[in-house]
């Protein structure tokens, strides 16, 4: 972690005691980063409104000149009004406040290089979602989105209407890392043309996020990286005007469990009605894509072998897509955020019909993430090899399968053949985590299966009115 975010979380504990949590601090940390980036840059801001005039004052002046930022900043439009609606201050004591804004002005952050300075911004997310019960589901490990983006290679050159787009984007991890990707690729942009560099930044990325202050921190965080992205705030599996936008290619970590579920969406454009959250995204993200647009996701377990509305979803994807791929994650990849959860990550492509599907087994004998063993690069290495291979070799750990073959097997996806190692003379039984991960995955199957049924009463008794 960078001495700005040791310095900066620091003081997170300071805060605590104005009754300022984790999330609350990097929201209001958000505030000011961005005032005192204005007034490095140049930027014009309403008047009165800028990092000088705040900084100048003390006392309960500060706390009202604050205030009054928020507010006018909150009413204006693009970008300003995005990052400041419904913006509050949380600080109860000055001195609390004025310590921070001190803390800051002591960085040239506009001096910082792009990386140093976004790195920060994302070690606090990542501390955030570490120490904060539930904030995992915002915060997507960095080695998996990396793994994800080298396979897909969204490169912007390919057309001048290229987009990405992230429908649950989080704290916008990958549309970030796709950038950086694209900047690796083209020199640090020096063999980019001008219009392509100002089309990367400016034209590309866009995403949706149901959490206004996620959104925020996803804002911020694009910002940092010097990119302006439309992100929008709503729910992406609601109708409205954002589902009739198309894009290149699309990734996307949806939250996982049954939260906000319970009713069917009401989408005209979604073939199967389920309350089922993640099988609602992934029809989501098949209709968003344009012909030939690519897509990878992060699907938990039950996805691939749910049997009401996740088989019909499943068929409806082979059918519309190709479904050429899944990587079936390590035990423990979302941790710290999420210890127990069991997941997938499927690539497909819109506009033809599935005829082969690769799994390739990443889970089974594999040293599990824990704390002291963090996901790093090389567990993706040789799925990376094995994905990008012309012709594919199966190996090990990387098959194929036809799709009669599939057909067979009632659409279930849930392909394992791989047996986990036992000690001579022991049985073969799973570690607490493990048995716990299976569990949830058990009961989110039960939970789902009980909406379907409820979904479906529904529906019979209201036709029964009619």
């Amino acid at each position: 972690m960078s001495e700005v975010v040791k310095k900066l979380w620091g003081f997170c504990n300071t805060l605590r005691h104005d009754g300022i949590g984790y999330g609350d601090y990097i929201e209001q940390l958000t505030y000011l980063l961005f005032l005192k980036l204005a007034q490095e840059k140049g930027v014009k801001l309403p008047n009165a409104c800028t990092w000088n005039e705040l900084k100048a004052k003390s006392g309960t002046d500060l706390l009202e000149k604050y205030g009054d930022i928020l507010r006018t900043l909150s009413r204006q439009k693009d970008m300003l009004g995005d990052i400041f609606a419904g913006s509050l201050s949380k600080f109860r004591e000055p001195v609390n406040l004025k310590k921070l804004i001190g803390l800051i002005d002591t960085t040239e952050w506009t001096a910082i290089d792009v990386d140093i300075k976004a790195e920060a911004y994302e070690g606090l997310l990542q501390k955030y979602a570490e120490e904060e019960k539930g904030a995992g589901q915002y915060f997507t490990p960095r080695e998996a989105i990396r793994c994800v983006v080298r396979c897909i290679e969204p490169d912007i050159r390919a057309r001048l209407d290229f987009t990405i787009h992230d429908p649950a984007v989080g704290t916008a991890g990958f549309l970030i890392g796709a950038y950086e990707w694209m900047m690796k690729q083209t020199k640090e942009g020096a063999s980019l043309s001008p219009d392509e560099r100002e089309r990367l930044q400016l034209k590309t990325f866009s995403g949706g996020e149901i959490v206004m202050d996620t959104g925020r921190l996803a804002l911020m965080n694009l910002y940092l990286h010097e990119i302006e992205a439309d992100i929008y705030y709503g729910d992406s599996l609601a109708e409205g005007p954002h589902t009739s936008k198309r894009y290149d290619v699309v990734m996307t970590n949806p939250p996982f469990g049954t939260k906000g579920a319970g009713q069917a969406p009401v989408r005209d454009d979604f073939t199967v009605d389920t309350a089922n959250k993640q099988l609602n995204f992934v029809q989501h993200v098949v209709n968003i894509l344009k012909p030939g647009g690519r897509a990878a996701m992060v699907v938990p377990d039950n996805v691939l072998f749910e049997e009401t509305a996740g088989k019909e979803v499943r068929k409806l994807l082979m059918e519309d897509c190709s479904l050429h791929t899944i990587l079936r994650l390590p035990v423990g990849t979302f941790t710290p955020y999420s210890r127990g959860v069991k997941a997938n990550i499927i690539f497909f492509t819109k506009g033809e019909p599935t005829r082969e599907v690769w799994v390739y087994d990443n889970r089974t004998n594999v040293e599990k993430v824990a704390i002291r063993h963090p996901l790093t690069a090389d567990y993706f290495k040789d799925f990376e090899s094995c994905y990008h291979a012309q012709p594919r070799k199966e190996t090990e750990r990387f098959r194929g399968f036809g799709r009669e073959e599939i057909a067979k097997r009632d659409d279930n996806l849930d392909i394992f053949w791989l047996k986990e190692n036992a000690r001579e003379g022991e049985e073969q039984v799973g570690e607490p985590e493990e048995l716990l991960a299976e569990a949830v995955t058990e009961v989110q199957t039960a939970l789902d299966a009980l909406n379907e049924i409820a979904l479906v009463l529904a529906d019979g008794k209201q036709g029964n009115r009619q």
